[in-house]
């Protein structure tokens, strides 16, 4: 068998496996057939001749549509997505839309970086696109108020910098924020993130205070791009990783808008988040109750949310936002003790609570 009738077998024989917990790197993973390990085995001299080194022995129950590896010129990991260009036509052309100048250098775009998109030899029907190896958001735990605010308004300013340039993401979903390894002093392991790269230890990591990292958004593969004009986009709802939507179950036929929807999206993550999950963190609670309405009129769009959301930090006093926020798994005398030590060592050393600014 030829190389792109094996490339073709193998991607349909993949289709199903493919999640976004793959993408955020967790411990859930599907089982990988061997025909799909050789799929990126075909592929590794020319992946390693366009300049990017997979790793000689990876872990086979590795996505096969995801993998990790290191580009050859600096020795940066990165992450390898093959995608059907036919299946998801708007995803690279979107991905590169926001990397173009000047978009790429605004600190509000918060969209995946897009290093490089590769052609697949011997099947025209796939593409290969190259990132950078992010991770899961919620992992360590948040802990104090001052680094919730810093991920909240990353997550509020970058939905809102796509609604400005006319994207719709449709799937802004939980699993689909990551965070770059800033607070990390270990290089993770991709797949099991909490360990080291050589899984001999826990990856020991800075806090969120010390470290701040940049959240991003991934996976454009059902986003959509309008023109300036087109102030009503009506498109039929596409189910994402969240299936709650309100507007969905009652109708999922039915053309909606999908800017309110996102709105929903991004609260109803900051719930399963936070307020789901967390002490502290209450202050959130009206302005995620509204974005999440189950009348899509009813929300406020992301310049109210945004703008809503920077009078309520305005609020915060520098004391108020070095208070611990307690996850539901975290929640010991052992652990209070430990953020109060920290607490009084970011005092002396003058480490600011918060690194985004009112704007």
């Amino acid at each position: 068998m030829d190389s792109s009738k094996t490339s073709g077998l193998s991607f349909t024989l993949s289709l199903k496996l493919l999640s976004t917990n793959a993408s955020a790197g967790c411990s859930e993973k599907p089982a990988v057939s061997s025909a799909q390990t050789i799929w990126w085995r075909d592929h590794y001299n020319f992946l390693e001749e366009k300049g990017y080194k997979l790793r000689s022995r990876y872990n086979p129950d590795w996505h096969y549509l995801l993998l990790d590896a290191r580009r050859i010129r600096d020795g940066a990991r990165v992450l390898l997505k093959c995608i059907e260009v036919s299946r998801h036509p708007h995803e690279i052309e979107i991905g590169r839309y926001f990397c173009s100048s000047p978009l790429s250098e605004d600190p509000a775009n918060h969209c995946v970086p897009i290093y490089d998109v590769l052609e697949v030899p011997g099947a025209e029907h796939l593409m290969i696109m190259v990132m950078p190896l992010l991770r899961n958001a919620t992992d360590p735990y948040f802990d104090t108020v001052g680094e919730v605010i810093d991920c909240i308004h990353q997550l509020f300013e970058g939905l809102l910098f796509m609604h400005r340039h006319h994207v719709a993401h449709r799937d802004c979903m939980q699993l689909n924020i990551l965070m770059d390894g800033s607070m990390f002093i270990d290089a993770w392991h991709p797949s099991e993130q909490y360990m080291s790269e050589d899984l001999k230890r826990a990856a020991r990591h800075r806090t969120r205070t010390q470290s701040p990292p940049r959240y991003y958004y991934i996976d454009f593969g059902i986003s959509r791009k309008y023109e300036a004009s087109n102030t009503n986009p009506l498109e039929v709802p596409i189910f994402g990783g969240d299936k709650d939507v309100p507007e969905f179950k009652e109708d999922n036929f039915k053309p909606r808008n999908p800017f309110p929807t996102d709105v929903w999206y991004l609260g109803h993550a900051i719930q399963e988040t936070f307020l789901d999950r967390y002490s502290g963190v209450e202050f959130l609670s009206g302005l995620v109750s509204d974005m999440m309405h189950t009348d899509p009129a009813q929300r406020p769009n992301m310049d109210e949310v945004f703008s809503r959301f920077q009078v309520l930090r305005q609020g915060f006093s520098q004391w108020k936002l070095r208070y611990r926020v307690a996850h539901e798994d975290d929640n010991s005398l052992f652990d209070f003790l430990v953020h109060w030590a920290r607490r009084i060592q970011y005092i002396v050393r003058r480490i600011p609570p918060t690194h985004t600014s009112l704007s």
